[in-house]
């Protein structure tokens, strides 16, 4: 197993259009919005991963420098201290949980950025990277 990361930030309004945030959308692959379900993540292009990881120390790595980047700008006071997240991560990507974390910030945005087990156990989804690299050589 490995876990591609991705994230998104914008604006919070915007997660309401759920038609093309969900797979049978013809819109969903160039939709810029997160999916309704975190696994649909590997059903987007390869070039939406943001970082790709074999080690889940270095995959909790990237989540906490991802929040790092938003935590100033949070519009509630944080709930789930980071390190509380952390914990939580480093149990459940190497038991095949995907991770996904979601904040509203400040001026009506919203940040998620999750780290998504490959392949997954609750969507058929093939890895978007050998997906990618099967399309560019056949």
């Amino acid at each position: 197993m490995h876990w591609h990361a991705y994230q998104w930030t914008g604006n919070g309004a915007d997660r309401a259009n759920e038609a093309e945030r969900r797979p049978t959308s013809p819109d969903f692959p160039t939709s810029p919005l997160p999916p309704m379900r975190t696994g649909d993540w590997l059903a987007k292009p390869a070039s939406r991963i943001a970082a790709t990881f074999h080690d889940v120390q270095q995959a909790s790595k990237w989540l906490a420098a991802e929040y790092a980047k938003v935590r100033g700008a949070l519009l509630l006071p944080e709930r789930i201290p980071l390190e509380d997240r952390l914990e939580y991560a480093l149990d459940a990507l190497p038991r095949g949980v995907d991770v996904q974390w979601g904040e509203w910030l400040q001026g009506a945005r919203f940040a998620t950025m999750g780290m998504i087990c490959c392949p997954n156990r609750h969507v058929p989804h093939p890895c978007p990277i050998r997906r990618s690299v099967g399309a560019t050589t056949a």
